[in-house]
């Protein structure tokens, strides 16, 4: 299997993503994660924090939110996928599945032994972190989701222009596609920290494949894995935070949010996230970390 590693070099120096790497080895490939130790009083009692990303973005999504949840005490964890990030990037498009971006990422963090933990998640982080909460329920104590799915066969509007996008552009510029995704303009540094992994078209398979696999029907691979997971969720009884921002033509206020609340037993009315769009850690990533350390201390 041909493998793309990012050079070290390109990823020295990214404006507010100053955190050590780690390293975890699966099925022979390098994942990285952050992993923040948490300070303060608090700190060694507080709960973990695991936040998964998405597309295209990786852990320099977060950025914005590790300082003040580590600040509060909580040790915080953001996993590279394979194909993202500081992770190393198989180049066939083949490799890439929803069950094995779900099979690498559990395995990457049984390596770390967690146990309370929070699990965030965005974006195709949903579909993977919510899965891998409801299978590792004894390790999960509660949920933030923002602006996910589960993708079991229907699709809105937003999201088929966005794989029709995506399946015609396989040199995906990140960067770009992040900048289109916020409601504030970004920096030129930022916006090239985004790109910063990806500097060929072989190592874009990742983010050029997720959009192909959101399944389009019932019976489509993905499908019925999801709906296993809408079906668990059902009866989740554990704290569980919604926040959805309010300009994201992909998964539309207040709808996509409502969803969530209205089938999770333990979620409350979803949390509005003015003047943010579909990234919106980026947006008001400070506000989510504000509500998010709320939400805990309430639970």
């Amino acid at each position: 299997m041909d493998v793309f590693r990012t050079p070290e070099e390109r990823l020295e120096g990214l404006p507010g993503y100053d955190f050590e790497p780690n390293y975890t080895e699966v099925d022979g490939l390098r994942l990285h994660h952050v992993d923040q130790p948490g300070s303060g009083p608090a700190s060694g009692e507080a709960a973990p924090i695991v936040c998964f990303h998405g597309e295209p973005s990786w852990s320099y999504l977060y950025r914005k939110m590790v300082p003040p949840l580590s600040a509060a005490g909580h040790r915080v964890i953001c996993p590279d996928l394979a194909g993202f990030g500081r992770s190393d990037k198989p180049t066939d498009h083949a490799w890439y599945t929803y069950d094995r971006h779900v099979e690498m990422v559990s395995a990457q963090l049984s390596e770390l032994d967690l146990n309370d933990v929070v699990a965030v998640v965005h974006d195709w982080g949903g579909p993977i972190g919510l899965r891998w909460a409801v299978e590792n329920a004894d390790r999960v104590s509660a949920l933030v989701i923002l602006n996910t799915g589960l993708f079991t066969g229907r699709v809105s509007a937003g999201f088929m222009a966005w794989r029709e996008f995506a399946e015609k552009n396989p040199d995906m510029q990140v960067g770009r596609v992040i900048q289109g995704g916020t409601a504030t303009p970004m920096p030129e540094a930022v916006r090239a920290a985004y790109d910063a992994p990806f500097p060929t078209p072989e190592s874009k398979a990742g983010p050029a494949t997720f959009p192909l696999l959101v399944p389009t029907g019932d019976d489509e691979p993905g499908a019925p894995e999801m709906r296993a997971v809408s079906e668990a969720l059902k009866s989740w009884e554990k704290p569980t935070l919604i926040a959805f921002s309010d300009n994201d033509p992909i998964f539309p206020w207040p709808k996509s949010g409502l969803r969530f609340s209205e089938a999770i037993p333990s979620a409350e009315e979803p949390i509005r996230v003015e003047g943010a769009a579909h990234f919106l850690q980026e947006d008001e990533g400070e506000f989510i970390a504000e509500r998010v350390l709320g939400f805990l201390a309430e639970g």
